[in-house]
């Protein structure tokens, strides 16, 4: 009888290879975008694509209104800005695309035209309900190279750009988060704090400096608007490390 225990170590499912690309689609006359590490070609003839998106994305709600969607490939020379904003920023609070440069396409999707190698927008014929997610499988209607440079690996953007995991992702990792609070804490001074959406951790002895806070400042000195480094939360969402 095979073990059972070998078919449930996680860690296997962290050696699938995936990139990172952002996926666009339009609601009326409203645009958004979010990161995705979960797309694939699945059929030549036609030429046609899968992407799995979150139920909770503002995505998802578009693409399933629209019937449509594009694919952006990140280029590694993709600053880490720019994923953040499509990553752990939520277009219902921003728009997004008032930040980057952009044209529409043929479906009427954006396409983002810094960073990005190439681009495919699709039109859904079908879709597959997996729970937390949708697969929207998309029949391509256009598809085009957008600029010179390297395509970006999920595996580069964890590594070199020390990215994080956004929470709605296949690939998240619940344990890289807290998420037994939200709540500011009484804490010893010095103490570090955990972002919990996105899990950067803020050390008072490093501090912030790209954003003005100098090493040595505690969590409680930091101004009321400074907000996560990574994702762009307030404080309100930190809790201290234990």
């Amino acid at each position: 009888m095979t073990d059972s225990n070998l078919l449930k170590n996680p860690e296997s499912l962290f050696t699938l290879g995936y990139g990172l690309y952002i996926v666009t689609s339009r609601k009326d006359d409203r645009l958004n975008g979010q990161i995705s590490n979960a797309i694939m070609q699945v059929t030549d003839t036609p030429p046609r694509l899968a992407a799995a998106v979150n139920k909770d994305a503002l995505t998802h709600e578009f693409i399933t209104h629209s019937g449509v969607f594009t694919v952006n490939v990140l280029s590694e020379s993709a600053p880490i800005n720019l994923i953040r904003l499509f990553g752990f920023q939520s277009g219902t609070d921003k728009d997004k695309f008032s930040q980057v440069p952009f044209e529409i396409g043929l479906t009427g999707c954006p396409i983002v035209t810094d960073h990005v190698v190439a681009c495919m927008e699709a039109r859904v014929e079908t879709t597959l309900d997996c729970g937390t997610h949708t697969v929207f499988i998309g029949q391509v209607e256009a598809a085009r190279i957008i600029g010179a440079g390297k395509p970006m690996t999920y595996a580069y953007y964890r590594e070199v750009l020390q990215g994080k995991t956004p929470p709605t992702a296949p690939t998240y990792r619940a344990s890289a988060a807290v998420t037994s609070s939200k709540k500011i804490k009484e804490t010893s001074e010095m103490g570090k704090y955990v972002c919990d959406v996105c899990g950067y951790i803020y050390d008072p002895a490093v501090g912030d400096p790209e954003n003005g806070v100098e090493p040595g400042t505690t969590f409680e000195d930091l101004p009321n608007d400074w907000v996560c480094p990574e994702c762009g939360v307030g404080k309100d969402e930190f809790s201290p490390v234990e």
